[in-house]
C-alpha cells in the first residue's frame, strides 16, 4: 500500500489536480456521439462551452486550444445576461484535455404545486400571474469547477437549478406570507380550513391539555430564509443522487465543484460546495460569501468520521495528523499531533499503527485527502477510489454547500457594487484585495450606464490571473507563475436588473 500510495503522491506532483490519478473516460456532452467509437465504450463527445456565450464553431474551437487560451465572453450584440452580468472564461494550460469548467446563468419561475384543497389556495399573498399561473421567479449564476472530467459539471450546469426550483414549489405561498411557516403540511385528503399556522401544538394533535400542568412552548421558531436554505442544501443532494443513479447511463465522468448564486425576494443566497469562491465588493469594502473546502479546511470533520467508521480507511490510513511522515526508526519516540478534536499540536508516543499514511496530508494547495482528492465538498466523484485500490472517497465528500445570505435591501447599492464569483482557477494567484482592485478600477473607466462595463470587469480579471505567454510558460505582470487551471467569472452588479439596463 506504501508504494502505491507514493507513486500516487508523485502524479499528484505532476499536475493531476483535485481529480483521481486514473485516466477518466470519454466525457458525455456535446453535439453527440462521433464516429469511430468502440464497442462497450463511452462514446466520444465534442467540446462544450456554456449555451448562453452563443459560440459560433470558429469561436468553438477558439475556445479549445490550450497554446493561445483566448479569452471568452458574451459577444456585443447577443442576448445580454440578466442584470448586465458580466462573464469571461479561459481554458487551462494542457492539464486536462478540455475546460472542464462550467456555468449557468438563468430566470427560473417556481410554479406554486397543487395544494390541498382548503387552504394554501385560500391564503393571501398568492403572487398570481398573467394566465392564472402562481409561482415567483429567481434568477440564477452558477459555476461548476470539474475534475477528472467534465461530465459532472456539465450536468449540474443543466441541471442544479431546476432542483432548487423543484425543492421551492411547496413554498410558494409560505415565502409570500408575512406570517411564520407552518410547522406540517396538511394531507391533501384533509377537508378542515383551519390554517396550521394559527393551530396550537394540542388542537393539530387532538390532545386535551391539563391545566394543572405547567405549559412549555417547544415550537422553534423558522424564519422564511432558513426555509430557503434548506430547500438550496436538497436541491444539492438531489443533484448528487441524479449524478450517481445516472452515471453508467450517461458516462458521467468525475466530479465538481458547485458554487451557486441565488437571487429571491431581495436577498441573495450564495451556496458553496468546493474551493471556488464569491466576495462582494460594497462601496471599496469586501465581504465574504464563502469559503473553501479542502481537506484542511475540513480536518476535523473528516477525522471524526474515521475514527467513528475506521473501516472506510481500508486499513491503510489513519485519522491521526502528523507534521511530516513517520519513518519506521521512530516507533516509541514521541512526535507532535493532532486529533479531530484538537485545534493545537501535543506529543504522543509513536505506535504501530501511526505508520499508515495520514488520512490528510500535505499543506495549502497540495494537501490531499487520502494522497487522491484536494476539495471535500462537491457533486459526483461516486467511483472515486484511492489509487490503486479499491478504497472508496465519497463516504467522506459532502454533497452539502455552505450556504450564506445577503440582504439587499438593507443597503443603498451604486453601480459599482459587485457580487464576484470565480473558480479556483482565478484564486490561485489573486487574493480578495487584488480583485476588488482591478474591479473598482475597470469600473471607473466606464459610464456607470454601461451595460459593457462588468463583462470588461470579468474579462480583466481572467486577461491577469492567466497571465501572458512568455518563454517560461504563462506569466502575471510581477512575472510570477500566471493560472494554468480553467478560469471562470460571474460580476454581478448588485442593483440589480431595474438599474442598469
Amino acid at each position: 500500500m506504501l508504494l502505491r500510495v507514493r507513486a500516487a503522491v508523485a502524479q499528484l506532483a505532476a499536475g493531476l489536480g483535485a481529480g483521481a490519478g486514473a485516466q477518466p473516460p470519454a466525457e458525455p456532452r456535446g453535439g453527440g456521439a462521433g464516429a469511430g467509437a468502440g464497442r462497450g465504450s463511452p462514446p466520444p463527445a465534442a467540446f462544450c462551452r456554456p449555451a448562453f456565450l452563443q459560440l459560433t464553431p470558429e469561436e468553438l474551437r477558439r475556445a479549445d486550444d490550450h497554446t493561445g487560451r483566448a479569452v471568452q465572453s458574451p459577444r456585443d450584440g447577443r442576448r445580454r445576461l440578466p442584470w448586465s452580468t458580466g462573464y469571461a472564461e479561459v481554458i487551462n494550460a494542457g492539464k486536462s484535455q478540455h475546460n472542464e469548467d462550467q456555468a449557468c446563468c438563468e430566470v427560473v419561475f417556481v410554479e406554486q404545486r397543487p395544494s390541498p384543497r382548503g387552504w394554501l389556495s385560500s391564503r393571501e399573498g398568492s403572487g398570481e400571474l398573467d394566465g392564472g399561473r402562481k409561482g415567483f421567479y429567481f434568477h440564477y449564476w452558477a459555476l461548476f469547477d470539474g475534475h477528472a472530467g467534465s461530465g459532472a459539471a456539465v450536468m449540474a450546469s443543466e441541471r442544479l437549478h431546476l432542483h432548487i426550483c423543484e425543492q421551492l414549489r411547496d413554498l410558494v405561498e409560505i415565502l409570500q406570507d408575512p406570517s411564520p411557516p407552518p410547522i406540517c403540511l396538511p394531507h391533501n385528503t384533509k377537508t378542515d380550513s383551519a390554517d396550521p399556522n394559527h393551530m396550537s401544538y394540542a388542537e393539530d394533535h387532538a390532545e386535551v391539555l391539563n391545566d394543572a400542568v405547567p405549559q412549555i412552548h417547544l415550537e422553534k421558531a423558522v424564519s422564511h430564509e432558513s426555509l430557503v436554505i434548506g430547500a438550496i442544501e436538497n436541491a444539492f443532494k438531489h443533484m448528487d443522487d441524479q449524478i450517481e443513479r445516472e452515471r453508467a447511463s450517461q458516462h458521467l465522468a468525475g466530479g465538481c465543484c458547485a458554487l451557486a448564486a441565488i437571487y429571491l425576494m431581495g436577498k441573495f443566497y450564495v451556496a458553496n460546495a468546493g474551493d471556488s469562491r464569491a466576495i462582494i465588493i460594497r462601496n471599496g469594502e469586501i465581504i465574504p460569501m464563502s469559503r473553501e473546502f479542502t481537506p484542511e479546511t475540513e480536518r476535523q470533520r473528516l477525522q471524526f468520521l474515521a475514527l467513528l467508521r475506521p473501516e472506510l480507511l481500508g486499513k491503510e490510513f489513519t485519522h491521526l495528523e502528523f507534521p511530516r511522515r513517520i519513518q519506521p526508526k521512530e516507533l516509541g519516540k514521541k512526535m507532535l499531533y493532532r486529533d479531530q478534536n484538537m485545534n493545537g499540536w501535543a506529543y504522543k508516543k509513536i505506535e504501530e499503527d501511526d505508520l499508515k499514511f495520514p488520512l490528510i496530508f500535505g499543506e495549502g494547495k497540495k494537501a490531499r485527502m487520502m494522497a487522491t482528492i484536494g476539495v471535500t465538498r462537491g457533486l459526483g466523484d461516486h467511483d472515486l477510489k484511492v489509487f490503486s485500490s479499491n478504497i472508496h472517497i465519497k463516504p467522506f465528500l459532502s454533497c452539502f454547500p455552505e450556504v450564506r445570505v445577503y440582504d439587499l435591501t438593507q443597503y443603498e447599492h451604486c453601480p459599482d457594487d459587485v457580487l464576484v464569483l470565480g473558480t479556483d482557477g482565478l484564486w490561485d494567484v489573486t487574493n480578495d484585495k487584488e480583485v476588488a482592485g482591478v474591479v473598482m478600477e475597470v469600473l471607473t473607466s466606464y459610464e456607470p450606464n454601461d451595460p459593457c462595463r462588468y463583462t470588461m470587469v470579468a474579462q480583466e480579471l481572467v486577461v491577469r490571473s492567466r497571465g501572458v505567454l512568455k518563454e517560461r510558460g504563462w506569466r502575471l505582470a510581477n512575472d510570477k507563475l500566471g493560472s494554468g487551471d480553467d478560469i471562470s467569472v460571474f460580476v454581478i452588479p448588485l442593483g440589480g436588473p431595474g438599474n442598469y439596463t
